[in-house]
Parts: C-alpha cells; structure tokens; sequence
C-alpha cells in the first residue's frame, strides 16, 4: 500500500494546495515523486518524530493539511504524548500515515513490529484510525477521509498489488464491508491480515461451513450500529487481529457485545504474548501465534462442534 499512498496523495495535492509531507528519514524511493512534484510541500525531518509531530500541528493549525510517514511504532509509539497534546486535543486535520502493521517488517527486529498501535491511539478517542484490507481500498479510503475533521491513522500494509476477492476496492461510510454471508459464524477482521482470514474463509466454506465475513476498514470509531445487528444475529463471533489482544479488534467487539447485552460466544485471535526476541518472516511469525489460514480454519472448525 506504500506505492498506492505516495500516488494517491499526489494526486490529493495537485488538487489540494494545502497537502504536505513530512518524513522522518524515511520513504527513500518511495518519497521521491512527490518530492519532484512538490519540492516546497516535503519536509524531511530526520530520526525526530515527536518534532514531526509538532511540525504539522502547527502547519494544521496554520490552515495545512500535513500528512506524516513513518513505521507504526516510529509513527505511533515515540511521538505519543505529541499526537495527544498536538492534532487530537487540538482537532487538528494532521494525517498519520503508518507502513508496517503488524508483522509486515517481521524480519527487522521486535522495534519495527507494529503490535500496539490500535490500542494506544483509540484511548485517544478523538482521533479516527482506518485498516485498509488491500491497495484498492487504501486508495479510496485516502480519498473519502479527505474531509473529515480532525486527526486520522492509516494503519498501512506494504503489499501494492494484492486485492482481497469481493472486496471491489469498497470503502463504504462505516468502513464495514461484507463479503460473505453465512449462518455459522461471524468473522470479524481488520487490516491486511483479511488475506489471510479470507483465505480461511473460502477454506471453511469448501467444507460447508458458511461464515459471514465482515472486514472492518474503520475499528475506530466503531460502527456501532452495523456491528450490534450482525452480532445478534450470530452465536458465535471470531475476531482476527495482527494486533495486540489487548485493547484492539477483539476488545472493540467485547465492548459492543458487553454494552448491548448481545448473546453470543466470542472467540479472539491476535497476539496474547510474544516469544522473547523470534523474529522471522510475516508468514512465519503468523503461523507462530496461529494467526495463518490453516490455524484458524482449525479454530472455527473447534468452535462449531463444541
């Protein structure tokens, strides 16, 4: 999605004087056209991104409309505090654009794993977050959030050319999208792991097993509404997260289901607790905490006849 945010935000800024770049020393062959394009619209800042962060509140608050860049923890994480007392108090139009949810820079180390970012920006509150599943959908969703008020997250996967089948590059208002309908199960997920969730979807539907699958593009705020009427129409609910279990998808859903008085069995998957120092490749880590097709075809499979 990194090649698909750099051409969408191009294009957002040839017709949109107020759009800008900041980077903290990254994006090296990624950054470059928009640079080219827009030479007095780019700033670099170097490894500082809680002075990122202030940069573009003050470039919001002087009528911009700043778009930050930098990994999920980098981004999420360091300048926590700035994000709080800068764009979310404030209701500031600043854009924070994350690559690397979840175990997409697996390989780089436990620092570059972006595992708690959904949980610690949503305590925020005032603060939208948006998960496209796929390039298509990053694509719209960069459009149609051009306009809404105050600070968004995009939670940002690295893949440019994949399209979740039935997705259709869909970014409905309430970011939920459903591309099965099934009576068995409800499988709730966000993000870029809806490949490998929809995968086990048609996997359990080759089987008989037919799930409804709903991918959820905005975890928050959450759309309450939608989510209150597919829960209650489900006995069984599984939430699938490349996030901690803490605080992200799962715990969204458990307050909606917890809230509405809503009878359903829940199931989470996501990261309960990380081996001491593994890293690998993303499809290695997830089979590691089952997060990879196979393993959760498994865990439905459990689930139904018990």
């Amino acid at each position: 999605m990194r090649g698909v945010f750099i051409d969408t935000l191009i294009g957002m800024a040839v017709e949109d004087p107020r759009i800008l770049l900041l980077t903290a020393d990254l994006g090296f062959t990624l950054v470059e056209s928009f640079v080219k394009r827009f030479p007095d619209r780019f700033f670099n800042v170097g490894v500082a991104e809680q002075n990122m962060v202030g940069m573009a509140t003050g470039l919001a608050k002087a009528g911009f409309m700043p778009f930050i860049y930098s990994m999920v923890p980098f981004l999420c994480l360091r300048p926590l505090e700035f994000i709080r007392n800068g764009p979310v108090l404030h209701r500031l139009p600043v854009r924070l654009a994350g690559p690397g949810g979840g175990f997409e820079y697996g390989g780089d180390g436990l620092s570059h794993h972006g595992l708690e970012d959904i949980a610690v920006l949503r305590s925020l509150q005032d603060i939208t977050i948006i998960a496209p599943a796929d390039a298509g959908q990053a694509r719209l969703a960069l459009r149609a959030s051009k306009d809404l008020p105050g600070p968004i997250y995009f939670r940002l996967g690295k893949d440019d050319q994949f399209r979740l089948p039935g997705l259709d590059d869909r970014f409905p208002p309430d970011g939920c999208c459903f591309l099965r309908q099934g009576e068995k199960i409800l499988v709730v997920t966000t993000g870029s792991i809806s490949r490998e969730v929809g995968k086990a979807v048609e996997l359990l539907v080759a089987d008989g097993i037919f799930c409804t699958f709903l991918v959820l593009a905005i975890p928050h705020p959450p759309p309450v509404a939608t989510l209150t009427k597919t829960l209650a129409n489900h006995a069984i609910v599984l939430t699938v997260e490349e996030h901690v279990l803490a605080g992200g998808l799962g715990s969204i859903v458990a307050e909606i289901i917890a809230e509405h008085a809503i009878k359903c069995r829940l199931i989470r998957r996501g990261i309960r607790s990380a081996p001491a120092g593994l890293i690998g490749s993303r499809p290695f880590l997830l089979q590691r905490h089952g997060l990879d097709p196979e393993s959760l075809v498994r865990i439905v499979k459990e689930a139904v006849r018990s």
